[in-house]
Protein backbone atom coordinates (compact mmCIF):
# COMPACT_ATOMS: atom_id res chain seq x y z
CA UNK A 1 0.00 0.00 0.00
CA UNK A 2 1.06 3.40 -0.49
CA UNK A 3 1.23 6.24 2.38
CA UNK A 4 -0.45 10.10 1.98
CA UNK A 5 2.15 11.60 1.81
CA UNK A 6 4.02 10.05 -0.93
CA UNK A 7 2.80 12.38 -3.79
CA UNK A 8 4.63 10.93 -6.65
CA UNK A 9 2.50 7.86 -6.24
CA UNK A 10 -0.74 9.51 -5.68
CA UNK A 11 -0.45 11.66 -8.33
CA UNK A 12 0.67 7.99 -10.81
CA UNK A 13 -3.00 6.61 -9.79
CA UNK A 14 -4.64 10.16 -10.09
CA UNK A 15 -3.55 10.44 -13.74
CA UNK A 16 -3.97 6.53 -14.63
CA UNK A 17 -7.65 6.49 -13.85
CA UNK A 18 -8.01 10.21 -15.42
CA UNK A 19 -6.52 8.73 -18.36
CA UNK A 20 -8.70 5.69 -18.10
CA UNK A 21 -11.51 7.58 -17.83
CA UNK A 22 -10.36 9.41 -21.17
CA UNK A 23 -9.38 6.31 -23.07
CA UNK A 24 -12.81 4.24 -21.97
CA UNK A 25 -14.91 7.30 -23.36
CA UNK A 26 -12.99 7.61 -26.31
CA UNK A 27 -11.67 3.86 -27.40
CA UNK A 28 -11.89 1.42 -24.34
CA UNK A 29 -8.53 -0.13 -22.83
CA UNK A 30 -8.80 2.06 -19.31
CA UNK A 31 -7.46 -1.01 -17.34
CA UNK A 32 -3.80 -0.85 -19.00
CA UNK A 33 -3.39 1.87 -17.30
CA UNK A 34 -5.11 1.76 -13.38
CA UNK A 35 -4.20 -1.99 -12.78
CA UNK A 36 -0.29 -1.43 -13.87
CA UNK A 37 -0.58 2.02 -11.65
CA UNK A 38 -1.49 0.29 -8.41
CA UNK A 39 0.59 -2.47 -9.15
CA UNK A 40 3.62 -0.47 -9.11
CA UNK A 41 2.00 1.90 -6.34
CA UNK A 42 2.54 -1.65 -3.89
CA UNK A 43 -1.08 -2.76 -4.06
CA UNK A 44 -0.84 -6.85 -4.33
CA UNK A 45 -2.13 -7.93 -7.64
CA UNK A 46 -5.14 -9.60 -6.83
CA UNK A 47 -6.34 -6.37 -4.95
CA UNK A 48 -5.10 -4.02 -7.29
CA UNK A 49 -7.29 -5.68 -10.28
CA UNK A 50 -9.90 -5.60 -7.55
CA UNK A 51 -9.43 -1.95 -7.10
CA UNK A 52 -9.16 -1.08 -10.64
CA UNK A 53 -12.55 -2.68 -11.69
CA UNK A 54 -13.74 -0.13 -8.71
CA UNK A 55 -12.02 2.72 -10.35
CA UNK A 56 -13.55 2.25 -13.86
CA UNK A 57 -17.14 0.61 -13.22
CA UNK A 58 -19.08 4.57 -12.59
CA UNK A 59 -18.31 4.81 -16.56
CA UNK A 60 -20.68 1.80 -17.53
CA UNK A 61 -23.77 3.34 -15.67
CA UNK A 62 -23.67 6.47 -18.51
CA UNK A 63 -23.03 4.40 -21.33
CA UNK A 64 -25.71 1.97 -20.34
CA UNK A 65 -28.38 4.52 -19.85
CA UNK A 66 -27.49 6.30 -23.14
CA UNK A 67 -28.94 3.48 -24.65
CA UNK A 68 -32.33 2.88 -22.62
CA UNK A 69 -34.42 2.67 -25.90
CA UNK A 70 -32.83 -0.15 -27.75
CA UNK A 71 -32.49 -1.79 -24.21
CA UNK A 72 -36.69 -1.28 -24.19
CA UNK A 73 -37.72 -2.67 -27.63
CA UNK A 74 -35.83 -6.04 -26.43
CA UNK A 75 -37.99 -8.44 -24.92
CA UNK A 76 -38.50 -8.02 -21.16
CA UNK A 77 -38.06 -12.01 -21.00
CA UNK A 78 -34.69 -12.76 -22.83
CA UNK A 79 -33.10 -9.32 -21.24
CA UNK A 80 -33.77 -10.73 -17.84
CA UNK A 81 -32.62 -13.59 -18.54
CA UNK A 82 -29.41 -12.36 -19.87
CA UNK A 83 -28.98 -9.92 -17.57
CA UNK A 84 -28.92 -12.64 -14.62
CA UNK A 85 -26.62 -14.48 -16.62
CA UNK A 86 -24.22 -11.77 -16.72
CA UNK A 87 -24.31 -11.66 -12.98
CA UNK A 88 -24.03 -15.23 -12.16
CA UNK A 89 -20.77 -15.10 -14.77
CA UNK A 90 -19.49 -11.63 -12.59
CA UNK A 91 -19.74 -13.24 -9.23
CA UNK A 92 -18.40 -16.22 -10.39
CA UNK A 93 -15.25 -14.47 -12.36
CA UNK A 94 -14.82 -12.45 -9.08
CA UNK A 95 -14.85 -15.44 -6.99
CA UNK A 96 -12.27 -17.43 -9.44
CA UNK A 97 -10.48 -14.53 -8.58
CA UNK A 98 -10.53 -14.33 -5.14
CA UNK A 99 -9.21 -17.85 -4.22
CA UNK A 100 -6.83 -18.45 -7.04
CA UNK A 101 -3.07 -17.91 -4.89
CA UNK A 102 -1.76 -14.53 -5.49
CA UNK A 103 1.59 -16.03 -7.37
CA UNK A 104 -0.37 -17.84 -9.86
CA UNK A 105 -2.23 -15.04 -10.45
CA UNK A 106 0.19 -12.50 -10.54
CA UNK A 107 2.43 -15.30 -13.15
CA UNK A 108 -1.08 -14.94 -15.20
CA UNK A 109 -0.81 -11.01 -15.46
CA UNK A 110 1.34 -10.53 -18.28
CA UNK A 111 -0.59 -13.34 -20.30
CA UNK A 112 -3.66 -11.43 -19.43
CA UNK A 113 -2.57 -8.20 -20.23
CA UNK A 114 -1.26 -9.49 -23.66
CA UNK A 115 -3.75 -11.12 -24.70
CA UNK A 116 -6.64 -8.16 -23.90
CA UNK A 117 -4.17 -6.00 -25.95
CA UNK A 118 -4.39 -8.51 -28.57
CA UNK A 119 -8.30 -8.40 -28.89
CA UNK A 120 -8.10 -4.83 -28.51
CA UNK A 121 -5.81 -4.50 -31.43
CA UNK A 122 -7.65 -6.85 -33.58
CA UNK A 123 -11.39 -5.60 -32.46
CA UNK A 124 -11.95 -3.61 -35.58
CA UNK A 125 -11.13 -6.20 -38.00
CA UNK A 126 -13.09 -8.76 -35.54
CA UNK A 127 -15.86 -6.17 -35.24
CA UNK A 128 -15.82 -5.74 -39.15
CA UNK A 129 -15.86 -9.71 -39.69
CA UNK A 130 -18.58 -10.31 -37.33
CA UNK A 131 -20.88 -7.68 -38.57
CA UNK A 132 -20.46 -8.65 -42.10
CA UNK A 133 -21.90 -12.72 -41.06
CA UNK A 134 -24.32 -11.29 -38.57
CA UNK A 135 -27.55 -13.08 -38.98
CA UNK A 136 -26.13 -16.42 -39.76
CA UNK A 137 -24.81 -17.46 -36.10
CA UNK A 138 -26.08 -20.20 -33.78
CA UNK A 139 -28.31 -18.78 -31.73
CA UNK A 140 -28.22 -21.47 -29.60
CA UNK A 141 -24.31 -20.50 -28.22
CA UNK A 142 -25.78 -17.26 -27.34
CA UNK A 143 -26.22 -17.82 -23.51
CA UNK A 144 -23.12 -19.98 -23.02
CA UNK A 145 -20.85 -17.64 -24.60
CA UNK A 146 -22.58 -14.70 -22.46
CA UNK A 147 -21.61 -16.93 -19.21
CA UNK A 148 -18.13 -17.77 -20.40
CA UNK A 149 -17.65 -14.21 -21.56
CA UNK A 150 -18.81 -13.06 -18.31
CA UNK A 151 -16.92 -14.98 -16.34
CA UNK A 152 -13.66 -13.53 -17.65
CA UNK A 153 -14.84 -10.00 -17.03
CA UNK A 154 -15.52 -10.54 -13.41
CA UNK A 155 -12.48 -12.07 -13.27
CA UNK A 156 -10.20 -9.87 -15.87
CA UNK A 157 -11.88 -6.79 -17.12
CA UNK A 158 -9.33 -6.58 -19.86
CA UNK A 159 -11.06 -6.72 -23.35
CA UNK A 160 -14.12 -7.08 -22.14
CA UNK A 161 -16.70 -5.44 -24.52
CA UNK A 162 -14.75 -6.23 -27.08
CA UNK A 163 -15.49 -9.68 -26.40
CA UNK A 164 -19.35 -8.60 -25.61
CA UNK A 165 -19.85 -7.34 -28.94
CA UNK A 166 -18.47 -10.29 -30.81
CA UNK A 167 -20.36 -12.64 -29.19
CA UNK A 168 -24.33 -10.97 -29.98
CA UNK A 169 -23.15 -10.32 -33.45
CA UNK A 170 -21.57 -14.02 -34.29
CA UNK A 171 -24.51 -15.12 -32.60
CA UNK A 172 -27.09 -13.47 -34.84
CA UNK A 173 -27.90 -9.45 -33.47
CA UNK A 174 -27.83 -7.41 -36.40
CA UNK A 175 -28.56 -4.31 -35.40
CA UNK A 176 -25.07 -2.71 -34.04
CA UNK A 177 -27.48 -0.03 -31.23
CA UNK A 178 -29.06 -2.82 -29.96
CA UNK A 179 -25.40 -4.89 -29.36
CA UNK A 180 -23.56 -1.94 -27.83
CA UNK A 181 -26.70 -1.56 -25.77
CA UNK A 182 -26.44 -5.28 -24.52
CA UNK A 183 -22.89 -4.74 -24.43
CA UNK A 184 -22.96 -1.50 -21.79
CA UNK A 185 -26.23 -3.33 -19.93
CA UNK A 186 -24.05 -6.54 -19.21
CA UNK A 187 -20.55 -4.61 -18.46
CA UNK A 188 -22.60 -2.79 -15.70
CA UNK A 189 -24.42 -5.81 -14.48
CA UNK A 190 -21.14 -8.30 -14.34
CA UNK A 191 -18.50 -5.25 -12.91
CA UNK A 192 -20.71 -3.91 -10.47
CA UNK A 193 -21.70 -7.11 -8.88
CA UNK A 194 -18.20 -8.51 -9.47
CA UNK A 195 -17.29 -5.12 -7.32
CA UNK A 196 -19.79 -5.87 -4.79
CA UNK A 197 -17.75 -9.78 -4.59
CA UNK A 198 -14.72 -8.11 -4.18
CA UNK A 199 -15.66 -5.30 -1.20
CA UNK A 200 -16.97 -8.56 0.62
CA UNK A 201 -14.19 -10.16 0.70
CA UNK A 202 -12.01 -6.89 1.88
CA UNK A 203 -10.07 -7.24 -1.50
CA UNK A 204 -10.60 -3.62 -2.12
CA UNK A 205 -7.60 -0.78 -1.51
CA UNK A 206 -10.52 1.73 -0.26
CA UNK A 207 -7.98 4.91 0.19
CA UNK A 208 -6.55 4.39 -3.60
CA UNK A 209 -10.22 2.76 -5.43
CA UNK A 210 -12.01 6.17 -4.20
CA UNK A 211 -10.01 8.70 -5.09
CA UNK A 212 -9.38 6.99 -9.11
CA UNK A 213 -12.77 6.39 -8.86
CA UNK A 214 -13.67 10.34 -8.94
CA UNK A 215 -10.79 10.44 -11.21
CA UNK A 216 -12.19 8.69 -13.87
CA UNK A 217 -15.55 9.71 -13.63
CA UNK A 218 -14.02 13.23 -14.39
CA UNK A 219 -11.66 11.65 -16.95
CA UNK A 220 -14.97 10.01 -18.54
CA UNK A 221 -16.81 13.48 -18.74
CA UNK A 222 -13.55 15.24 -20.68
CA UNK A 223 -12.87 12.26 -22.34
CA UNK A 224 -16.75 12.23 -23.77
CA UNK A 225 -15.68 16.04 -25.17
CA UNK A 226 -12.12 15.43 -26.30
CA UNK A 227 -13.77 12.53 -28.37
CA UNK A 228 -14.68 14.48 -31.02
CA UNK A 229 -11.62 16.17 -31.93
CA UNK A 230 -8.91 13.55 -31.03
CA UNK A 231 -8.49 10.90 -33.64
CA UNK A 232 -9.73 7.52 -32.26
CA UNK A 233 -7.06 5.45 -34.20
CA UNK A 234 -3.88 7.70 -32.77
CA UNK A 235 -6.08 6.88 -29.28
CA UNK A 236 -6.00 3.33 -30.23
CA UNK A 237 -2.44 3.28 -31.25
CA UNK A 238 -1.67 4.79 -27.78
CA UNK A 239 -3.36 2.21 -26.38
CA UNK A 240 -2.16 -0.79 -27.90
CA UNK A 241 1.28 0.34 -27.19
CA UNK A 242 0.91 1.09 -23.73
CA UNK A 243 -0.92 -2.45 -23.25
CA UNK A 244 2.91 -4.13 -25.03
CA UNK A 245 4.80 -2.07 -23.00
CA UNK A 246 2.88 -3.33 -19.48
CA UNK A 247 3.09 -6.72 -21.16
CA UNK A 248 6.98 -6.81 -21.39
CA UNK A 249 6.96 -4.53 -17.97
CA UNK A 250 4.93 -7.44 -16.08
CA UNK A 251 6.74 -10.50 -17.98
CA UNK A 252 10.52 -8.77 -17.15
CA UNK A 253 9.16 -7.89 -13.28
CA UNK A 254 8.14 -11.88 -12.88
Amino acid sequence: MIALPDVALWSLLIAAAFGAGVLNAIAGGGSFLTFPALVWAGVPPISANATSALAVSPGYLGSTLGFRPELRALPARRLRRETAIAAAGGVAGACLLLVTPAHLFAGLVPWLLLFATALFAAGPALARRTQAGSGRGPDRWREPGLLLVAIYGGYFNGGLGILLMALYTLTGETRLNTVNALKNLNSLVLSWLSVAAFVMAGAIAWQQGLVMMVAATAGGYFGARWSKALPVAWVRAGVIVTGLVMSVLFFLRG
